[in-house]
């Protein structure tokens, strides 16, 4: 008797997450595998089962995403390339929550299951490039993007932004050199970009664009450790006091300083994780609400790496600076632009720093 109570009691109990990849898949060490991070966290906090369904092309995205709702109870569907395919099966399975990742719903487009993250990339963006301009030696640096979607879009006017603030505020001279892999799962195709905007002369590259971007890391480790003959990170950091020249990739969306210590100079972070972990313990606890949230420094949904390995090599009055206009952000007194419009007009030279 007891063991067919405990038959009928699991299932009906029984929860389960399922994420569905974009086509970068887990393995991107960004948004992807960020968003699972997330999951997985709240996964084992709350004791329920989450698997991953792998998109390899666009037209995996409807039966993979309908495949996810007919075996979970909450759906992720992960990247701004699968916005029509969520809102095409969504509406299908009303009693399944979904969760979508930098995906904005269409106009009109509301449902009660549906809940929906995007992000104030540009403020991250925005931290990297005034370090990126402040650091270069050579006065230039570099921009490498994946597809040209908006979350990259506002990845790139952020960093425009950054690196024209410090310049206005500092007289300094910084020419951005911008390139595209046009998709997000070639990492030679980053690290090709990426060393022809070495060649250039650009000693700094900051990516938003996928698995590419772990090619523009290589690349970065590669030329700074033929440049100081070692990957040593003591010994990197040594030939950068010594001699004064380095080449640094700046990571994107996830923590990334980690994959090339030293010779990635800074990361800009989207909590994706924030948002599937909230998103699995929402659903979970019937808190779950439908809409979308968007999420920038002021809630600490965006941000820099804490640069465990280079932080030492910046000088402090920079980084006074940038924690000042996070702050003057965080109170709505300084506004970083999110369209191409608004970074063609954006003027930081009446900005008053107080140190």
């Amino acid at each position: 008797m007891l063991l067919l109570l405990v038959m009928m009691v699991v299932p009906l109990f029984a929860f389960k997450v399922v994420m569905v990849t974009d086509t970068g898949g887990l393995g991107d060490k960004s948004f992807n595998d960020g968003t699972w991070l997330g999951i997985r966290k709240a996964a084992e906090e709350l004791g329920i089962e989450a698997e991953v369904i792998q998109s390899y092309e666009q037209a995996d995205y409807i039966p993979n995403l309908t495949k996810a709702a007919e075996e979970g109870d909450v759906v992720f569907a992960v990247g701004f390339m699968m916005t029509d395919a969520l809102f095409k099966v969504a509406p299908q399975f009303p009693d399944t929550y979904f969760v979508g990742i930098d995906i904005v719903p269409p106009e009109g487009a509301e449902y009660p299951n549906v809940l929906t993250f995007t992000f104030k990339e540009q403020e991250a963006a925005f931290l990297v490039g005034y370090v990126a301009a402040a650091m270069t030696k050579t006065g230039k640096v570099g921009f490498i993007g994946g597809i040209p979607i908006p979350p990259v879009e506002r990845f790139r006017y952020g960093f425009e932004a950054g690196v024209k603030t410090y310049c206005q505020l500092h007289n300094k001279d910084v020419t951005i050199l911008k390139g595209y892999t046009m998709v997000f799962d070639d990492p030679k195709k980053g690290k090709d970009l990426a060393m022809s905007q070495f060649a250039e002369g650009a000693d700094i590259i900051f990516h938003a664009s996928g698995a590419c971007g772990n090619g523009v890391i290589e690349a970065a480790k590669e030329k700074f450790t033929a440049l100081a003959g070692t990957s040593d990170l003591a010994g990197l950091i040594d030939y950068y006091y010594d001699k004064g020249k380095f080449y640094f990739a700046m990571g994107v969306d996830a923590d990334q300083d980690y994959m090339a210590p030293g010779a990635v100079l800074a990361s800009a972070m989207k909590r994706v994780d924030m948002a599937s972990y909230y998103g699995v313990k929402w659903a979970f606890e019937g808190t779950f609400e439908g809409g979308m949230k968007v999420l920038g420094l002021k809630e600490k949904g965006v941000g820099i790496s804490p640069m465990k390995y280079t932080k030492g090599m910046i000088p402090n009055k920079v980084l006074a600076e940038l924690y000042y206009i996070i702050k003057l952000v965080d109170e709505g007194k300084f506004k970083i632009p999110d369209t191409q419009e608004a970074l063609d007009a954006f003027d930081a030279s009446s900005l008053e720093l107080p140190f």
